[in-house]
C-alpha cells in the first residue's frame, strides 16, 4: 500500500490488519497509527520505479493512496506526485503479477460544471478549465487507465471530501473543523461541498477489493452540508459558538488571490480561488453504483463529526469548553 502514512492510510492500514490482512506499505515515513511490527515497511517515494517494483514484489492486491492535495495555482511536486506516481506504482503492478490495483482518486478528478452540477461515473473529466488539482487526479486516472489496456486490473473510487477520525496530521478539513472546535474560526467561507467520513471510505477500497468490476469507477459520497454549518456543528459538540457568518461568494472571491500570494509565505493554501471555487461548485453527487457493487452505506454525518471531535479529545488534543450537547 502506498500512501500509508497519510490520512485515508493509516485508518486503512488499521482495518487491514483488524482482519487479518498481512500488511507492506510504502510511504517516506512509517504509519503512525500501528506499532512498526505489525506491518513491513519500505520508505521511498511513489515516483521511484526501482522502489516501487520492491514494494509491490510479492503482493496480491495493491492500494495506491499516496497523492498531494493541493489548492495552489501551480504546485509542480503535487503535479508529478499525482500524475506520474499512478503510473509508476500500476506499470510495477503488471509487472509484478499483482492481481489487482485499488486505485484511490478523487471526485476532483471530475467537472462538476461541465456535468451541470451532478455528478456521476460517466460525467466529464477535469480538463484544462478546472484547478491543477483536480487536473491531477484526471490525468493520474488516465495513467492508470493507459496501463489498464495492457493487462492491469484496476478498479477506481472517487471519495468527496474526507473528514473523521482518527486523524494524526490533521487533514485540511478536519483541520478547519478542530479550529471551529476550538472558537478559533469566527469567520466561515460560504458554499458547501460534500463530506464523507474516512471510514466509510476505507470500507469501500476493501470492498472494491473482492466486488469491484474491473476498470470500474466507483464515486464515494457522503453528505452535502455547508461549510458553515458543518463548522458550528463541530463547535457546538466542544462547547463552542461556531462561526458567526460565512463570506459572501464576491467577496470570498475577491479575496482569495491575495490570500493565495499570503499564503505561500506561510506555506498555506486555506484561502486560494482553488479552494472558494470547490466550495461554491458544491455538486450533487451520486453513489448509488457504489451502494449497489461494494455495499457501500455512509453513515450520518453529525457521527461523523461527533466521533471526530471526542477522538481528539481522547488523544488530548482538543480540551472541551464544556461537555458538547448530544447527537
Amino acid at each position: 500500500m502506498t500512501g500509508a502514512s497519510g490520512f485515508v492510510g493509516s485508518n486503512l492500514v488499521r482495518a487491514l490488519l483488524d482482519t487479518g490482512w498481512q500488511v507492506r506499505t510504502y510511504a517516506r515515513h512509517p504509519c503512525p497509527l500501528v506499532p512498526p511490527h505489525a506491518v513491513e515497511h519500505l520508505t521511498g517515494d511513489v515516483r521511484d520505479p526501482d522502489r516501487v517494483a520492491a514494494a509491490v514484489a510479492g503482493v496480491d492486491v495493491a492500494f495506491h493512496l499516496a497523492a498531494r492535495i493541493t489548492l495552489l495555482h501551480d504546485d509542480p511536486d503535487a503535479w508529478s506526485v499525482n500524475t506520474v506516481g499512478p503510473a509508476v506504482v500500476a506499470r510495477a503492478a503488471l509487472d509484478h503479477g499483482v492481481a489487482r490495483l485499488v486505485h484511490c482518486s478523487s471526485v476532483h478528478a471530475f467537472d462538476p460544471v461541465q456535468s451541470g452540477g451532478h455528478v456521476d461515473e460517466r460525467s466529464p473529466r477535469a480538463g484544462s478549465t478546472r484547478p491543477l488539482y483536480d487536473r491531477s487526479k484526471a490525468a493520474g486516472e488516465a495513467a492508470v487507465r493507459a496501463v489498464a489496456a495492457d493487462g492491469l486490473d484496476v478498479v477506481i473510487v472517487n471519495p468527496t471530501g474526507i473528514i473523521g477520525p482518527v486523524d494524526v496530521g490533521p487533514s485540511r478539513a478536519n483541520g478547519v473543523l478542530l479550529a471551529a472546535a476550538r472558537g478559533h474560526l469566527p469567520v466561515a467561507v460560504a458554499g458547501g461541498f460534500d463530506w464523507v467520513d474516512v471510514r466509510d471510505v476505507v470500507d469501500a477500497l476493501i470492498a472494491a477489493v473482492d466486488r469491484g468490476e474491473p476498470g470500474e469507477n466507483y464515486l464515494l459520497s457522503g453528505h452535502q452540508a455547508t461549510a458553515l454549518h458543518l463548522a458550528r456543528l463541530a463547535a457546538g459538540l466542544n462547547g463552542h459558538v461556531g462561526p458567526l457568518v460565512a463570506l459572501p461568494p464576491a467577496v470570498a472571491r475577491g479575496i482569495a488571490p491575495l490570500g493565495e500570494a499570503i499564503g505561500r509565505l506561510w506555506g498555506s493554501d486555506d484561502l486560494t480561488p482553488a479552494s472558494i471555487e470547490a466550495l461554491l461548485d458544491d455538486p450533487l453527487v451520486e453513489r448509488k453504483k457504489a451502494e449497489d457493487a461494494l455495499g457501500y452505506s455512509p453513515r450520518p454525518l453529525e457521527d461523523t463529526v461527533r466521533d471526530l471531535i471526542w477522538s481528539c479529545r481522547e488523544r488530548g488534543e482538543l480540551r472541551a469548553l464544556r461537555a458538547g450537547r448530544s447527537l
